[in-house]
């Protein structure tokens, strides 16, 4: 089962992504939201896995001329 709350590398594992890919996302925006658990440029991320599912329902398509 998965947990509720995951870091950088669960997260990534979950949606099928590399982590190195995952942070990038969270660095340009355009990735699931996340929690920043303490300040600073070191202070640990964690995604709860509701907004996982969210993010992926937000990504859905019909059709491959719809992912462009």
């Amino acid at each position: 089962m998965t947990p509720e709350i995951l870091d950088t590398a669960g997260a990534a594992e979950y949606l099928g992504l590399s982590t190195p890919t995952l942070e990038r996302m969270r660095l340009h925006g355009n990735g699931p939201q996340f929690a920043k658990m303490s300040p600073g440029p070191r202070g640990p991320v964690r995604y709860r896995r509701a907004d996982l599912d969210a993010w992926v329902a937000t990504r859905l398509v019909k059709s491959t001329s719809e992912a462009a």
